[in-house]
């Protein structure tokens, strides 16, 4: 199977986007970090996933923000049905809309 080869200039120039962009160096320290583990771990990938993600959030702290989005989405949900039975109920204390005749 024949691969694309892209030109040596456009090849260059991503290379020092991703140079310019810091990509390089943060795959780099990650991949040096694997390199020196001294028990390899099971998921080279989940590793680099961890390593490469938000600084200083661990999988628990992760686990614990997905948890919180989870609580807080079906406290919406509450809130928003609450919210409904409510206006249902404040319905029939309104005062009903009086029709305005248009001007001429």
């Amino acid at each position: 199977m024949a691969h694309y080869k892209a030109p040596d200039h456009k090849r260059e120039q991503f290379r020092r986007y991703l140079e310019k962009a810091g990509v390089v160096d943060s795959l780099t320290s990650v991949l040096v970090a694997l390199y020196e583990q001294p028990e390899k771990p099971n998921n080279a990938l989940e590793f680099v996933k961890q390593h490469l993600g938000t600084p200083g959030l661990n999988a628990a702290d992760t686990e614990a923000l997905q948890q919180e989005v989870m609580d807080l989405r079906q406290r919406c949900e509450r809130l928003e049905e609450e919210n409904q039975d409510l206006k249902a109920r404040l319905e029939p204390l309104e005062p009903p809309e009086e029709e305005v005749p248009p001007t001429e």
